[in-house]
């Protein structure tokens, strides 16, 4: 299932990657490479990581794909979409939650402890966002105040508490998604930060 959930979260947060360069008016190819840092940039660092190589980017082209037509729908589609920063909010909410559990769920094939897939499915989640911000010329939000990296973490131990409960992927996976999705749009919302103290 968790090819499925991939290629979901890698189009949706490619779309939130393009959208967000859509606003600085590049071209489509800009785009374009914005769409493949965020969509595939923490699974390709998360492949790396526990030696899952090559990385999916580079296995199967769907992945490509799915890309283009993220940033297909965000270069031709914002016009119908009102306000493009609220939704460049939502869809790059939205990805966290899916990427967590997709970071997760492949971490805890490769026989890593839960720990280990919780840190994994973080990094799947927010490095993509690294590389679109950096590339952006800003300071990622994992580096920030927001409430970014903590609403992935708090879904990881989450999807841990379903698994010892038994529960399917199939209403884990969307209830991870929901909660992490949740987590960081009331904090956006309501200008929640952590303590830098």
């Amino acid at each position: 299932m968790h090819w499925s959930v991939e290629l979901l979260a890698v189009f949706v947060a490619a779309a939130s990657g393009a959208l967000a360069r859509r606003q600085k008016e590049m071209d489509l190819f800009g785009m374009y490479v914005m769409g493949v840092l965020t969509g595939m940039g923490g699974g390709t660092l998360r492949s790396v990581l526990i030696g899952d190589l090559p990385p999916p980017l580079f296995r199967d082209p769907i992945y490509l794909l799915a890309i283009a037509a993220a940033v297909l729908l965000a270069r031709f589609g914002d016009r119908w979409l009102a306000k493009v920063r609220r939704v460049v909010s939502l869809v790059d909410a939205a990805s966290l939650g899916l990427f967590v559990s997709v970071g997760m769920r492949i971490s805890q094939e490769h026989g890593l402890a839960p720990w280990a897939c919780v840190a994994n499915g973080v990094i799947t989640a927010t490095f993509g966002g690294v590389l679109r911000d950096i590339a952006r010329a800003e300071v990622p939000l994992i580096f920030r105040k927001e409430i970014y990296a903590t609403a992935c973490i708090i879904g990881g131990f989450c999807l841990l508490g379903l698994d010892q409960l038994g529960v399917e992927d199939r209403l884990a996976v969307p209830l991870v998604t929901v909660l992490v999705t949740g987590i960081r749009l009331v904090a956006i919302r309501f200008a929640l930060h952590q303590s830098s103290e």
